[in-house]
């Protein structure tokens, strides 16, 4: 495990191998994760930070492009072209601006916040899963390659409640936690999309 304090450059956990752990508490720049094969990523702000973490960005663009393996789990906001490329790897993160999983052919990844326009294009494998509170993020949906479903099936609702569950373990995430003391009612005051490739999903 190695743990790091304040802002990191490019490339924080690049090329990250299985069974290593990097927890940064404070912020990081673009390419996350990028080519990482294994092993885990948590961001979180500093415990000195007076902002809401959901509603600031802490990581930069193209976070997980190329990413094979591996978990990342981000409390806060990133940037653009967030798992361009991914073709394995998870993850959890609290709100992502344009061309999300652009080009996307493997993994699991979960947005627990707002989602920039042309989501998924290119996308042709793996899960996401959306939260949308206001009913509006079908909009932000490129919809040449995915389709478009509500949350029903019980694997999906364990896969999804245990990334959650992994989310808050690592960053401590207050969001995760609200969402989580909620979960029993979630039928009723979430909505997920689940963004599937059109002939398989697992």
């Amino acid at each position: 495990v190695c743990e790091f304090h304040g802002s990191a450059g490019q490339s924080f956990g690049a090329f990250l191998l299985p069974g290593m752990r990097w927890i940064l508490s404070g912020e990081a720049n673009d390419y996350v994760g990028k080519g990482m094969t294994g092993g885990e990523i948590a961001i979180h702000p500093s415990p000195k930070a007076k902002f809401k973490p959901e509603a600031n960005v802490i990581a930069g663009n193209t976070i997980l492009y190329g990413a094979t393996g591996g978990e990342v789990f981000i409390s806060g906001q990133v940037g653009e072209r967030f798992c361009v490329r991914n073709s394995g790897a998870t993850a959890v993160v609290e709100g992502i601006g344009n061309h999300g999983c652009e080009y996307m052919t493997g993994g699991v990844v979960v947005i627990l916040g707002p989602v920039g326009r042309n989501f998924g294009a290119g996308m042709t494998g793996g899960v996401a899963f959306l939260l949308d509170y206001k009913g509006t993020l079908v909009d932000q949906v490129n919809p040449e390659l995915v389709t478009i479903l509500t949350l029903q099936d019980p694997k999906e609702v364990s896969l999804l409640r245990s990334m959650i569950e992994r989310h808050l373990q690592l960053t401590g995430s207050p969001l995760a936690e609200r969402i989580l003391k909620k979960w029993p009612r979630f039928d009723y005051w979430l909505y997920f999309f689940c963004i599937k490739e059109m002939h398989a999903c697992f």
